[in-house]
């Protein structure tokens, strides 16, 4: 049993640590922090492969150990701003129409204005938009339900669009 969940686990590491590693890299901006993190996520896969009842995907499974190590290190860091991150979502009630802004993975001008979102809009363009989730395992990874993704990512993508114009990258619709 020991030496499955080694295998397995070395097999998923393989596959999926460099996705994982991007992943948290944009969420945290930190080269050395994100490979720390990365690999804290495969040392709490390792130790909890038992409670994995494989409802989900092992990727879709290993992303969401990614998103609580990452918020988990985010709270450490920044309790205050989070909470003020998490009581703004709460309160903007804006509509945006989806599917504006194509993201592309090679462009450091949408990494940089992904940067200045705050950490709910950026997890959930990243897991949707730039890792291709579909909305069930974006809920199942980020704990949220189905419509609280769609939302989300609704305002998430026209807060992106208003940074990107704000830094001159793309122009408003006329």
């Amino acid at each position: 049993m020991a030496n499955e969940r080694k295998v397995e686990i070395t097999e998923w590491y393989q596959q999926h640590a460099d996705s994982v590693f991007r992943y948290i890299l944009l969420m945290v901006r930190d080269h050395q922090q994100a490979e720390d993190l990365t690999q804290e996520t495969f040392i709490k896969a390792f130790r909890s492969y038992d409670s994995f009842e494989r409802k989900a995907k092992p990727k879709t499974w290993l992303f969401r150990i990614a998103h609580n190590v990452t918020i988990d290190f985010i709270r450490k860091q920044k309790p205050l701003e989070l909470l003020k991150e998490l009581v703004l979502l709460g309160k903007n009630a804006n509509s945006a129409p989806e599917g504006i802004v194509e993201i592309k993975e090679n462009s450091t001008e949408l990494y940089d204005a992904l940067g200045q979102l705050k950490a709910p809009y950026r997890e959930v363009i990243v897991l949707r938009k730039i890792r291709e989730f579909n909305i069930q395992e974006t809920g199942e990874i980020l704990n949220w339900s189905e419509s609280k993704v769609k939302n989300t990512l609704s305002r998430a993508l026209s807060a992106l669009e208003k940074q990107l114009n704000k830094e001159g990258i793309i122009h408003e619709k006329n």
